[in-house]
């Protein structure tokens, strides 16, 4: 039976929406996995799928800086997933493809939209976003979390914000602070940094998964970025482009990693109207 708490919260940029909050998705042995899914008003709306960052081993659900995507009309459900911490990777793309598969499932129950879907992620969270997206079908990434295993997780649009894209060459574009932070949670995702680790390395970097069906990919970016390197939304553009895929960079001048800029007006009217290309 699907449990949930009807309530009104304040988004971190939207207006009042109405929320179910603490849905659980799926249980993973004793870790329960749940979702908040804020619609907006309207009916059967689009549903957007957003993972949180937090350098996959922090960050929670309840942190939905795309809010102002309420006001476009959109649904939008935010994810647990387990974090480094508690699992390895890939546990991480299991889950969320197990919360696609779920809200694919119960679309009529929460009256959403679910024969599309866009999927959203910042930081940690936009790399796992874009992995989610190019990994239709891949039976490592799939996994067996879950009871909707019928179900697809496909996604049909994706919007990574400041995300890696392979981790095989991560370190190398990292400046000395960036190196700090990437060394620790890297070996958190992967059990060691990417050199020890380069079978998974390479399963858990979305440039090394692209076909000729992978979705339309927005990526958004700073280009003073001291956590994430530039570079990697910047591979993930030129692969796509080598594909022959719909791909948009944009990267922001003097923008660092995160922050009010990214999901201001202009740039949630930029991302609305790629996302509606495709979901509308």
């Amino acid at each position: 039976m699907i449990k949930f708490i009807c309530s009104l919260i304040l988004l971190t940029t939207a207006a009042l929406a109405d929320t179910q909050a603490d849905i659980e998705y799926a249980k993973v042995g004793e870790v329960s996995l749940k979702l908040d899914l804020h619609r907006p008003q309207a009916e059967n709306p689009p549903l957007i799928v957003y993972v949180h960052g937090g350098g996959w081993r922090g960050g929670s659900r309840t942190d939905v800086p795309i809010g102002k995507l309420l006001d476009e009309g959109y649904a939008i459900a935010s994810v647990d997933y387990r974090l480094s911490t508690q699992a390895v990777f890939p546990a991480q793309v299991q889950d969320i493809k197990a919360a696609i598969r779920f809200l694919r499932a119960n679309a009529g129950v929460f009256h959403i939209n679910a024969t599309k879907i866009g999927i959203i992620g910042s930081s940690a969270g936009g790399h796992l976003a874009a992995l989610v997206g190019v990994s239709n079908a891949n039976k490592e990434l799939e996994g067996m979390v879950g009871e909707h295993l019928d179900q697809s997780s496909d996604v049909q649009v994706i919007v990574s914000f400041f995300g890696a894209s392979n981790l095989e060459t991560i370190l190398s574009q990292s400046t000395p602070h960036g190196l700090e932070v990437r060394i620790p949670a890297l070996k958190l995702l992967l059990g060691d940094t990417p050199d020890k680790r380069p079978k998974l390395a390479k399963l858990a970097s979305p440039v090394t998964h692209l076909d000729k069906n992978d979705p339309p990919l927005l990526l958004i970016h700073g280009d003073a970025d001291p956590q994430m390197p530039p570079q990697q939304s910047q591979e993930l553009a030129k692969a796509y482009q080598a594909e022959g895929l719909p791909v948009s960079l944009i990267i922001l001048p003097g923008a660092k990693h995160g922050g009010g800029m990214f999901y201001d007006a202009e740039r949630t009217a930029i991302v609305a109207k790629f996302l509606d290309k495709v979901l509308r």
